[in-house]
């Protein structure tokens, strides 16, 4: 705990298993409480991997619900177990485990109910090995994303988030994608509902066990992106009244 604050870790994996061990042994559980696994129905052993290193929690989906579908998964489970802080990390290790501590600080010291581990603050990206053609991607569809919904971060796309109980208390983010393009639904949700999200500088790391999209995928991913970031302009104009936005409170 940090501040009397429960941090839970949640793991979204899918044919994780190489990359797990090395992911969950840079934990630092001198301050995460609890860790939860959800396995996408892998075709790989990454429950079983997961049930041998010790993790208490590991969920496996009967089939496979989609990047999004497992993050709802996640995030139930974590509020059930009365979390205060919930902290997702991608277990392919892409993203380092060490940023834990920095992340959950700025929450639990009630500096910001969010924050987003940025691969594009600093150069950690390219240097990383992220593609340009990622890389130009993803400047491009920050800039839009940012003018549509009058924010100012330095990207939407990275995987390391970490959330408030209250915010997953509020926001209906049951309500959105099963696919890639929940990562920025919520995010829409999180501002439209009035709270701030930090961001933290994050190196990261591309390598053949890491876990990416495809061209195709991303496009059909970016296309999806500019559909969120329009609807949220139009709910905020009154065009629109998505379901998205409703909240739970």
């Amino acid at each position: 705990m940090l501040n009397g604050k429960k941090i839970v870790v949640v793991l979204p994996a899918y044919n994780a298993a190489k990359t797990l061990k090395r992911t969950y042994d840079e934990i630092p559980f001198d301050i995460v409480d609890e860790v939860v696994l959800v396995d996408d129905h892998s075709k790989d052993n990454t429950s079983e991997v997961g049930k041998e290193i010790g993790i208490k929690h590991v969920i496996r989906h009967e089939k496979n619900k989609g990047y999004g579908g497992n993050q709802k998964t996640c995030y139930d489970k974590a509020l059930e177990l009365g979390a205060d802080i919930v902290i997702m990390l991608h277990p392919d290790y892409q993203y380092t485990p060490l940023l834990i501590p920095s992340m959950a600080h700025l929450m639990a010291n009630d500096l910001y109910p969010a924050v987003l581990g940025s691969r594009i603050l600093g150069k950690g990206a390219l240097k990383g090995g992220m593609p340009m053609y990622k890389y130009i991607f993803n400047r491009c569809l920050t800039l839009s994303q940012n003018i549509l919904i009058n924010q100012k971060l330095s990207e939407y796309h990275t995987g390391y988030r970490a959330f408030s109980a209250e915010i997953l208390k509020t926001i209906n983010y049951h309500a959105n994608s099963d696919d890639f393009v929940f990562d920025n639904q919520m995010l829409s949700q999180v501002f439209y509902a009035g709270f701030e999200i930090a961001e933290i500088t994050c190196p990261t790391k591309y390598f053949d066990d890491a876990s990416s999209i495809n061209f195709r995928r991303s496009a059909t991913y970016g296309m999806g992106v500019l559909g969120t970031s329009f609807i949220h302009l139009f709910n905020k104009m009154g065009i629109l009244k998505s379901d998205i936005y409703k909240t739970k409170k």
